[in-house]
């Protein structure tokens, strides 16, 4: 390999682009599907358990976030339309709602380990392949790079960031996130209740810790799980 250039944006929202859809679609899936094996049937209803984006596209979650994300934090992060879920068609519905929520981080960290192990199989065969991935991180394309393997290995590898990415905030316990549901369902009933009520403002203190990072939350807590797991997978 010899020259080097620098991705343009575009170049870089392409490789992003498809991980990011599958994570969120797959995410929102595996919650509908938990809820239907727990006894809801109503995303399955409402055709919600399809791996068709636009069945899942909210204009905000999966537009907007993106591009604000992007061109704010270099990265792209964004949420599906929500899988409708009615709790009280569970069977156990305070202990069932902790499995349909930890689903989605779930599918997630699954996704990640395969496009982890996608990784290893392709450096296995192809050892210079892994020098892609250093290139990507940096933004640099070699001129003579492979149309096949370098558009892949960025895939690949993106793919293992976004899920984490999305695994790791959706945990984060503030309602409506997926954490925030889990700690709910794990809660006794009083004390679920009350916790609960958090959830009408909850996505505006997420998004505001996310993109404002008060206390250096972001910076010094969200940020290093999420680089630690990514270097373990990578």
């Amino acid at each position: 390999m010899h020259g080097l250039r620098e991705m343009s944006s575009l170049q870089m929202i392409a490789v992003m682009a498809f991980p990011l859809v599958m994570a969120i679609v797959l995410h929102e899936i595996a919650h509908g599907y938990v809820a239907y094996l727990k006894g809801d049937p109503t995303a399955k209803l409402m055709g919600r358990l399809t791996i068709n984006p636009l069945a899942h596209i909210d204009l905000f979650g999966t537009i907007l976030m993106p591009l604000i994300f992007f061109y704010s934090m270099g990265v792209l992060f964004a949420f599906a339309k929500p899988v409708p879920v009615n709790f009280m068609n569970l069977k156990r519905p305070k202990e069932d709602m902790v499995w349909v929520a930890a689903a989605g981080p779930g599918m997630n960290l699954f996704l990640a380990i395969i496009s982890a192990i996608g990784i290893q199989v392709i450096t296995f065969m192809n050892p210079e392949a892994k020098e892609y991935i250093g290139y990507i991180n940096n933004r640099l394309m070699p001129t003579d790079y492979s149309i096949i393997l370098f558009p892949v290995m960025g895939m690949l590898y993106f793919s293992v960031i976004l899920n984490v990415v999305l695994a790791v905030i959706n945990l984060i316990p503030i309602p409506p996130a997926d954490g925030g549901r889990i700690v709910a369902g794990l809660l006794p009933r009083k004390q679920a209740a009350i916790y609960s009520q958090i959830e009408p403002f909850g996505l505006v203190l997420l998004v505001g810790i996310i993109m404002f990072n008060p206390l250096g939350i972001t910076h010094k807590v969200i940020w290093p799980i999420i680089i630690s797991i990514v270097e373990l997978l990578v």
